[in-house]
């Protein structure tokens, strides 16, 4: 039914405005009590599809990805369609509008999406107090919620360590775990920071605050699909140094080889289906390369259970999904979670 009546008439509009409509719809649908009806129809719970991972229990490894939902708005309503967590954000200490419009774009004829957000959200605060209602049950949360935290773009690179700190600080008590981006291609000279001693120190002085803490939080490291081998064992030599919990492989490119659609030059970072080989590669290169000595939530182009497997296989432990789930709607989670289950049961 999605993709036959759905996603059509969704396709006729402007995608952000679409994004927009969405959200109110998939919440007043839940208002009325159709949220129960979407868990019974899309989520599994099987203690076979739990993951645990840097101290975390998944109720299953199927999660949503950074921005689609970048101010908290929506995380109990998502949930619901049946993913296992939540990554929020990206969230920025201040409010910012993002990149002018139109800066979102369907390429139809690839399965793939242009943005150029630019990290827009309504900032720190307001994630905060929307993230104070999701209800605590026993010592676990009901939802489990990722953090994607970013610089604003004013902020120069040499002080963009001040705003990771603000965010982390800000959001700790309410995230079960942290993502550092680094690697968005929509905010000027961000990606800069993933060159290695930038990023050693960036990591290193939020993991230095980290080990301060009571109870730390994971912290994970987001990269571009566009980095060189070398960079890559840069990368792991990072891991290692700073030894935070994990990498999520990867973030929108900017490349754009055998895309066939009109709109396939427009800028910004391309997700979906074109990116489903390369951001697999990736995530085999850093298994590999370093002897699987830290976890990695695989996301970039997953459109199928097959794609997922694919990523799981190459050596991720969790996924993430994004553009496969706005082109193949919610039943895409439930498929993969009904695969990874027959896959152990013939293993």
């Amino acid at each position: 039914m999605y993709k036959t009546i759905i996603r059509p008439l969704l396709f006729k509009f402007d995608p952000e405005r679409i994004h927009h409509f969405t959200f109110s719809m998939l919440r007043f649908t839940n208002q009325i009590g159709l949220g129960s009806t979407f868990r019974r129809k899309f989520k599994i719970e099987n203690p076979k599809l739990e993951r645990d991972l840097f101290g975390l229990k998944f109720p299953n490894p199927v999660g949503l990805a950074a921005g689609f939902d970048k101010n908290a708005m929506l995380y109990k309503e998502l949930s619901n369609l049946g993913f296992g967590f939540i990554e929020i954000g990206t969230v920025t200490p201040k409010p910012q509008d993002g990149n002018e419009k139109p800066r979102l774009f369907r390429l139809k004829e690839d399965s793939a999406i242009i943005n150029r957000m630019g990290f827009n959200n309504a900032g720190l605060e307001e994630a905060v107090e929307r993230l104070k209602n999701n209800p605590v049950q026993g010592d676990k949360k009901r939802v489990l919620i990722g953090g994607n935290i970013g610089k604003n773009k004013i902020t120069p690179n040499e002080d963009a360590v001040n705003d990771y700190m603000i965010c982390f600080e800000a959001l700790f008590d309410y995230v079960d775990y942290f993502v550092v981006n680094v690697s968005s291609p929509n905010t000027p000279n961000l990606r800069a920071l993933q060159e290695k001693k930038p990023l050693t120190d960036l990591l290193q002085t939020l993991q230095d605050k980290n080990n301060s803490k009571e109870k730390r939080k994971p912290i994970l490291l987001k990269i571009a699909p566009d980095l060189t081998d070398e960079q890559l064992l840069d990368i792991i030599d990072i891991v290692s140094i700073t030894k935070i919990d994990g990498v999520i492989a990867t973030n929108t490119t900017i490349a754009r080889e055998g895309l066939k659609s009109d709109n396939k030059n427009e800028m910004g970072g391309l997700s979906g289906k074109p990116l489903t080989k390369r951001s697999t590669e990736v995530i085999r290169f850093l298994a590999d390369k370093s002897n699987k000595a830290f976890p990695i939530i695989g996301v970039g182009g997953i459109h199928s259970a097959e794609d997922a497997l694919e990523k799981l296989d190459a050596g991720a432990d969790l996924i993430q999904l994004y553009t496969g789930f706005i082109y193949e709607g919610p039943k895409l989670i439930k498929d993969i979670n009904k695969a990874i289950l027959a896959k152990q049961l013939r293993s």
